[in-house]
């Protein structure tokens, strides 16, 4: 009984891998299995985005000195996951397995990502859900290309798809997903994975649809920066200075995250002990700067609106970013690119305190994408990632001030799996 099955099974896998007969466009098979890879990355985003938001509501239910016990404890739990289920690894894995591993991304130890990071992110962690659902719909890619026996860069090209899927979900915006799928991969050369830019944007599209349909996402900015009008040619140059401001907090981001990553590995201690204590220090600090828990998504809004003093948004930017790095190097899971957004936007408002001649919408836009292109090497999809998000429909000021952001950026990458091997 097993081996008919198995025989109609692979009877099925041929008539898939023949070409569509009598068919006189683009169009092709491999569309669907884009499409469907898109429908699951949706599915997945969308579960994983209601659990989330489920149990951050149920956890912020904690608030003043009780965030430090809760977010400690969150902290120790995420580690035994992590330390019992399986390490799920982090950014630098995933870059590493796509370009070193034949394309190939493990789903064996997603749910401790999924489990770790729910808690990470939910309890108030400064990362976000993007790199989680990056990993688990990548993942998926992976084991969908190895249903229908792919292999090579096909094999490769699905894994970025789900990637493209589930970072184009969280963000809403399918063609800055695509884009950041692939730049994100090489710190040089942006199209080196070219190939899959199609099947890139196939996955996104569907993915976005189902993940609008079950959270009943609506069109338009998360971040109402729409406010800006265009003064001369001027505002061009204000965009680089911004840009070079942001460069500048984007190398002192990296640097406070290699001190913690030196603190943190001075001597051997079980994962566990490490999110215990980063949840700890995130905790007490959250105490102070309620504004610096969680990864930023409606904190941003709060800050646009807060009309904070120039003192207290210092504090803000300075505690913030010692909040990613903490969170980043003892063990939490999640990603850091909304965070530094966020970063960027409180920069921008210290600039606003500073001259308040200058153009508040685009010295926030500017400086976002400026710290995010010299971390992440990411220019092009960050360009357009912060147009969707802010609703700033200027793309050449953002441009300059990312295409500033990447040149300016460290010889080593921060995600230093993104060089070539020796």
């Amino acid at each position: 009984m097993k081996l008919k099955r198995r025989r109609k099974l692979v009877t099925y896998l041929n008539i898939l891998d023949q070409p569509v007969q009598f068919n006189p466009f683009v169009f092709s098979r491999t569309f669907l299995l884009w499409a469907l890879l898109g429908l699951i990355g949706g599915i997945i985003a969308g579960v994983y985005w209601i659990a989330l938001e489920f149990l951050t509501h149920q956890l912020a239910f904690f608030k003043g000195w009780e965030v430090i016990p809760v977010m400690a404890i969150s902290g120790f739990l995420a580690g035994l996951i992590i330390q019992f289920i399986g390490d799920p690894g982090e950014i630098h894995l995933i870059v590493d397995n796509i370009r070193f591993n034949k394309g190939k991304l493990d789903p064996k130890n997603n749910p401790s990502m999924i489990l770790s990071s729910l808690l990470c992110v939910a309890s108030g962690g400064s990362l976000g859900p993007e790199a989680p659902l990056v990993q688990v719909t990548g993942s998926t890619g992976t084991w969908l290309g190895k249903i229908f026996r792919l292999k090579g860069d096909e094999l490769r090209s699905l894994s970025i798809a789900g990637m493209a899927s589930g970072f184009t979900a969280l963000f809403g915006a399918p063609l800055g997903g695509s884009l950041f799928s692939l730049e994100i991969l090489h710190h040089k050369h942006a199209v080196e994975y070219y190939k899959a830019i199609i099947p890139a944007f196939v996955a996104s599209s569907f993915s976005y649809i189902v993940f609008a349909l079950i959270i009943h996402l609506g069109l338009g900015p998360i971040w109402d920066l729409s406010s800006y009008e265009y003064s001369g040619l001027f505002d061009f140059g204000y965009a680089v200075l911004f840009a070079f401001m942001g460069a500048a907090i984007g190398w002192g981001f990296i640097f406070c995250t290699k001190f913690f990553k030196t603190i943190f590995e001075k001597r051997p201690m079980p994962i566990y002990i490490k999110t215990l204590i980063g949840g700890l220090v995130l905790g007490i600090i959250a105490y102070y700067f309620p504004l610096t828990r969680y990864f930023g998504h409606h904190e941003i809004n709060e800050l646009l609106t807060g009309n904070l003093s120039l003192s207290e948004l210092v504090s803000i930017l300075v505690l913030k970013i010692i909040a990613i790095a903490i969170t980043v190097t003892s063990g939490w899971r999640g990603g850091f690119i909304i965070p530094l957004f966020f970063v960027g936007a409180t920069l921008g408002l210290i600039l606003n305190h500073i001259f308040p001649s200058i153009n508040l919408s685009l010295a926030i836009v500017c400086c976002m994408a400026a710290i995010n292109a010299c971390v992440t090497r990411t220019p092009m999809s960050t360009t357009i990632l912060l147009a969707t998000l802010t609703g700033f429909g200027h793309f050449i000021p953002i441009l300059f001030a990312s295409l500033t952001g990447y040149f300016l950026a460290p010889r080593i990458p921060f995600i230093k799996s993104q060089m070539d091997k020796e």
